[in-house]
This record gives structure tokens, sequence and C-alpha cells, in this order.
């Protein structure tokens, strides 16, 4: 017998309502995108003497006096803010909780999404991806809170909303839809796919309306190779290891982070450790795109840099980052991991391809095909989103469609390693 009210939904008045609400929650992820960008922009102005627009961060600071004074405040300040926020105001509402109905408060959320963007502009290890999907969620909630609408449209609309934060801050709608429907939603049907196409889509052309359209990580084209297709069925699994590893270990980290007012200490000091550290090695500072470019632009024939040869610089980068992103989540920070799995996938990819371009050499000493194989491989078992993370670099580069089928294998491996480990662990509990 069919629900009372399931006409009522069927009418055109029904759909034009929830066409409506659908533009409004995009036009939502926009202005989250936006305001996370403007914040960002001025945060670096100050610090640095940055012009508006452009991807610059933290890391292209030519003084390391700059840079580690920067650092130094940011610990102080965010170990502050993150102190009082938690002490006074209410508890944080995280995104998945927000889409599984609760009510995310407005303070909290908005205060905890500006501490993190002041962390990150002042050069902390980790990413800003959180705070536009937090207000992105937020605004969801308040545009859907009287519309009537049902228990899952209201879901699935706010998980829109912070994936379409995502897409507007980083211009990537299509990774901002997958998202949405992989990692938000877990549910990929046309209720899910046609609202979360449609709000990015939104999200991303009123973040356009501001925020210039340009190219996140400029990298040279890529060309598929016989070698560069072995490599990537090998590497995929090792690079498996590496992200449920990382996974492992932030998540015990975030467990182990400072409360109190422990936090008040801990987080200068890591913050201030992390400083000395990119003295010589800036790459590992910020958002993570620093290291992603420089990763993706690598080439065997590059000189000496910091005393070692290209390889080594890689590998000990994307060791080193990993270092600090997690040190800096373990301090009590509150951060993305998705632009640092990029920075340390393609790192580690890049070094990696260097080590097998002296087994197998190609037509060319470019590491470029390799980092982008390693970045998208990383991310997928991170994320525990294969389609999203590829789909996020494609966007992120505007390249590799040439490497698409060593892409695939690898993020294949690296995927199904971290499937193994967590039926593995899933069987070892029961």
């Amino acid at each position: 017998m069919p629900h009372p009210g399931h006409a009522t939904r069927a009418t055109p008045v029904w759909a034009l309502k929830l066409a409506v609400v659908t533009g409004l929650v995009g036009v939502a992820g926009g202005i989250a995108g936006i305001s996370v960008w403007l914040a960002l922009q001025l945060i670096q102005f100050v610090a640095f003497g940055y012009p508006f627009g452009g991807h610059l961060e933290a890391a292209d600071a030519p003084s390391a006096l700059n840079r580690f004074l920067a650092l130094v405040a940011a610990g102080l300040l965010t170990g502050v803010a993150w102190w009082a926020l938690r002490r006074w105001g209410r508890p944080v509402v995280s995104v998945p909780a927000a889409v599984g109905g609760k009510r995310m408060p407005a303070f909290a959320t908005v205060a905890n999404a500006g501490v993190q963007i002041l962390a990150v502009g002042l050069g902390a290890s980790i990413g800003k991806e959180v705070a536009p999907r937090e207000i992105g969620a937020w605004l969801s909630q308040l545009v859907t809170a009287r519309a009537g609408l049902t228990a899952r449209e209201t879901k699935i609309l706010v998980a829109c909303g912070a994936a379409a934060g995502l897409a507007a801050v980083y211009d990537v709608p299509l990774g901002g839809a997958l998202f949405a429907v992989e990692v938000l939603l877990g549910e990929l049907t046309f209720a899910t796919a046609l609202p979360a196409f449609a709000t990015s889509a939104v999200a991303a052309f009123v973040a356009r309306l501001v925020i210039p359209d340009e190219v996140l990580y400029h990298v040279p084209a890529m060309h598929l190779s016989p070698s560069l297709l072995v490599w990537a069925v090998i590497v995929g699994p090792v690079l498996g290891f590496a992200g449920v590893d990382f996974v492992k270990l932030t998540n015990r980290l975030q467990g182990l982070a400072p409360k109190g007012w422990r936090l008040i200490v801990v987080l200068p000091v890591v913050f201030a450790m992390v400083g000395l550290i990119a003295v010589p090695f800036p790459e590992i500072l910020g958002n993570g795109r620093a290291l992603g470019v420089l990763a993706m632009n690598a080439s065997l024939e590059d000189g000496s840099v910091a005393g070692l040869s290209p390889i080594l610089f890689l590998l000990a980068l994307g060791v080193i980052r990993t270092i600090t992103t997690s040190a800096t989540i373990g301090a009590g920070a509150v951060g993305g991991t998705l632009t640092p799995s990029i920075a340390i996938g393609s790192a580690v990819g890049g070094g990696l391809g260097g080590l097998w371009l002296l087994l197998w050499p190609t037509d060319g000493p470019s590491l470029t095909a390799f980092a982008f194989i390693g970045a998208a491989a990383f991310l997928a078992t991170t994320m525990r989103a294969p389609f999203t993370a590829l789909v996020l670099v494609v966007e992120f580069t505007q390249q590799g469609t040439d490497i698409l089928i060593p892409s695939l294998l690898a993020v294949s491996g690296s995927v199904a390693v971290a499937y193994v480990l967590a039926r593995r662990r899933s069987a070892q509990m029961v």
C-alpha cells in the first residue's frame, strides 16, 4: 500500500521545490569555497605579503625565518583558539555526523573552520579541505531546515553541500560530486548522483565568479610506456600498504592528541619543530601543493638538491611530510589529509619511479607520470575512494588521460591491498 504522501511527492510542485533547494545547496557550497579562499588569501597576505589570487602558500615564501616565525605564530594562535573553543564552545559536529542528521552548531562550526584556515595559511602541515566541507554542510542544513524534505532527501543534500564546498574551493566539480556519492553517502544511484552533480557544478560556477580559474598543479604532458605499465602493477600494492599505515598512524595519533591546557603547550612546540624542519625543506609546509608540484615536475636530470639526488630527495620529502602531517594532527590540530596524501604519494611515487628508471629506462628522464600515479594510488587508499581519488588528481592537474591505464592498475592494486587488510582486521576482531 503506498504511503499517503507518495503521490504528493510525485507532483511538479514537489519536483520544482526540490530543484530549487538543490540549487540553493549548490550556491551554499560555492559560498563556502569562496569564504575559505578569501580567508586564506587574507592570512597569507598579512603573513607573507602575497597578492590576492593564485595558489601561493607558506612553502613559497623565500625567507626561512619568515616561514619559521609564521609556524610559531600559528602554533600559539591556533593552540589558544582551539583550547578556548573546546572548553567553552559547543562540541564540533563532523561532516559525517551532520550527514547522519546531527545539527551543526553555528559558532563552533564557523570558528573551527576559521582556525583550520589560519593554521594552513600560516604553514601548518595539514590540508585545508575539511573547512569548506564543514561550512558547506552547515549552510546546507540551514537551507534544508524548513524545506519540508524527507530525512533521506535532507541527508543527500547535506552530503552534497559538504562536497560542493570541496568542489568550489579547488574547482573540482566532478571530484566533488564523486566525493559526495562515494565517500559521504556510499551510494551511487540516480537519487544521489543527480543532486551531487548539480550541486557541485553550481558551486564550482559560483566560486569561479571570485576565485581565479587556474590549474592547481602545473605538470607537463605524460605518455604511456611499457616500463610505466609494469611499474604501475608493482607499485600499486606497495602504495596500498603505505596508505593503510598512514591512516592507522594519523588515527592513532589523533586519539592521543592532548586535551585541555596541554593543547596550549604541545601544539606550539610541534608547530615550531615543523618550522625548523621547513628551513631546509620548505616543501613540507602548508596544504601540500608545493611538494606535489615539485614531484610532478621532477626529472632524473635535475641537479643535487639539499645534497641529495632527485630520487633520494623525493623519497626523503615523502617520509618527512608523513611525519610532519601526522605530528600536526597528533598535536591536536584539525585539518584534512587529502592534499597531504597527494603530496606524499607523488613524492614517494616519483622517488620509486626514479629507481625504476635506473632498471628500465623510458624515452626520457621525467618522473611526472610516476608521481601522478603515486598520488592517485596513495590517495585512493587513504580516502578509501578509488574513483574520487583518481578524478581529483586528474582535475587538479588537468592531465592524466594518456596514462589512465597504468593509473587504474596502480589504484586497483593499492585499493585491493587496503581491502584485504581491512577484511583481515575484521576477521581477527570476530
